[in-house]
């Protein structure tokens, strides 16, 4: 997919330059990242013109959906707490069909002149270095073809040919997650299930359209609606609570049948394939070079699923990599060029380490509504605020702004490391009192308690303002968690502290 959309964003802002996609596949076939979010949809719609094609042929998405449950995992649906959105959002997004999707951008590649190889498989990468090109070994059907590029971008996801050729891999050790999943014909359409009142709490809204997500302590499953009239349902887990009985079809389906909300959503269904993923986590060393190669969505980095950002990272990825070959081909010197290499690198290095923080640690905290909640707030109020506003205006690609990011990045993930630590905190708290579950029946949250600003997300904002929100929405959190570990049954009011405060190495349930 990374690498199909490439070829296309080129085309659209190179007109007239050979492109050519090899691809060892010759069909395309389910595959997951089929959740699409905020940053991702702007770069289909805008940057690729996709928005009638994503409408026509795929789902849009209800935003992220989340259930709790009991730990004996037998509440019914409608009496689970849930988060979710009770109004069609207002920045669209959309969930994918893999296979149609990819085979669909082939067509669209050829019909737009680019070379699109199917079974060809790249034999060899020899890079040129000090401006030389680069040469690629190609076998197609038993015999073997010289290509010669000025640039190569490599998109073959878990593969990752140049990563591994270049040893740049970064093993992630201390975000261990695992991950089943499969695809389901024949699924309950939950808008379907339980009494009025559970669809009237959602302005009937159709909850089949989100994402869904059941949670419980250390793993979460998804439910991924598809036009092809399957269903995507998955697993993600930190590896103390994986089953090695999941590797099995009968396994993993006996698993979700286990929970009865999730039991429910199965009653008809038969499961048409299921695949695994021992660890999914991983890093690079580089992402661009000086010498004109550049690595593209899971040929680069993967840090977790939850909040579906595999396709937000492909769109900043390559919007950095056709920036960088627009401005070589343009004539652009290679000091200059060298420079802003560097400078897309940091950023993209600091992107994956702040999505990693969203993680680390972080399983056994998903399963409690009240957490969970506070996580939630937390997370989503920051991504709007600190990254969809920048990308819809495209600040990413103002190297000014990217420096100015790049300062504060050891601030930022200071306070992200600092919040998880608090939410950790409130989870042992809440554990060791038998309060974890208590708020995990019959709540609900449309999850926008502190997206105020929403409407106001890609409009031109002063950075005084982002900071302004960013420390409202620090000490709304921390105030909320604070409440939480001093058992208040009414929010307390505090003294807010300033933005500093939260982006130095502390505990903040500290006064």
């Amino acid at each position: 997919m990374a690498g199909a959309l490439l070829a296309r964003q080129l085309s659209q802002s190179l007109p007239g330059r050979r492109i050519a996609v090899f691809d060892k596949k010759t069909r395309f076939s389910l595959n997951i990242g089929e959740s699409m979010v905020e940053i991702a949809s702007h770069y289909f719609v805008k940057r690729l013109g996709l928005g009638s094609y994503l409408y026509d042929r795929h789902y849009p998405k209800n935003g992220l959906r989340f259930f709790f449950d009991t730990p004996e995992l037998d509440l019914p649906l409608q009496e689970m707490s849930e988060i979710g959105s009770a109004s069609i959002p207002l920045i669209p997004a959309f969930q994918i069909d893999r296979s149609r999707l990819e085979a669909d951008l082939i067509d669209m590649n050829r019909e737009a002149g680019i070379d699109v190889r199917l079974g060809t498989k790249v034999e060899e990468i020899e890079l040129g270095h000090d401006g030389q090109a680069h040469r690629l070994l190609i076998s197609d059907g038993g015999e073997q073809e010289e290509f010669e590029s000025r640039w190569v971008v490599d998109a073959s996801g878990r593969g990752r040919m140049l990563a591994r050729q270049l040893d740049l891999n970064i093993p992630v050790n201390d975000l261990e997650n695992s991950s089943v999943w499969g695809w389901f014909e024949g699924v309950t359409d939950i808008d379907s299930l339980g009494p009025d009142s559970f669809r009237e709490r959602v302005h009937w809204t159709p909850r089949r359209l989100s994402t869904l997500h059941f949670l419980a302590r250390g793993y979460w499953i998804w439910f991924i609606p598809l036009q092809n009239g399957l269903t995507s349902i998955g697993v993600v887990c930190d590896r103390g609570s994986f089953d090695p009985e999941w590797r099995t079809t009968e396994g993993f389906v006996e698993f979700l049948r286990g929970h009865r909300g999730v039991a429910s959503l199965l009653q008809d269904a038969k499961v048409i394939e299921t695949q695994c993923f021992m660890h999914l986590a991983y890093g690079t060393k580089r992402f661009y070079s000086p010498d004109r190669w550049a690595l593209v969505g899971e040929a680069s980095a993967f840090p977790d699923p939850f909040y579906s950002p595999g396709a937000d990272f492909i769109a900043l990825g390559n919007d950095f990599t056709a920036d960088l070959i627009a401005r070589d081909l343009g004539g652009e010197d290679a000091e200059a060029l060298s420079t802003r290499v560097g400078l897309y690198d940091d950023f993209m290095q600091f992107r994956v380490e702040a999505a990693m923080r969203l993680y680390r640690d972080q399983y056994s905290v998903l399963g409690s509504y009240e957490l969970c909640k506070l996580k939630w707030d937390f997370d989503v109020a920051c991504y709007y605020n600190l990254w969809v506003s920048s990308y819809l205006q495209d600040k990413h690609l103002n190297a000014r702004q990217l420096k100015r990011q790049l300062i504060q990045r050891k601030y930022v993930l200071s306070a992200l490391s600092n919040f998880a630590s608090f939410f950790r905190r409130i989870d042992d708290h809440l554990t060791s009192g038998g309060h974890y579950h208590r708020e995990n029946r019959g709540q609900f949250s449309d999850g926008q308690d502190l997206l105020d600003f929403v409407r106001e997300v890609g409009d031109p904002t002063p950075d005084k303002e982002i900071l302004r929100r960013t420390e409202r929405i620090f000490n709304a959190v921390r105030n909320r968690g604070l409440d939480l570990l001093e058992g208040a049954a009414m929010p307390v009011a505090r003294e807010p502290m300033p933005l500093g405060w939260f982006m130095a190495p502390r505990k903040l349930e500290e006064a």
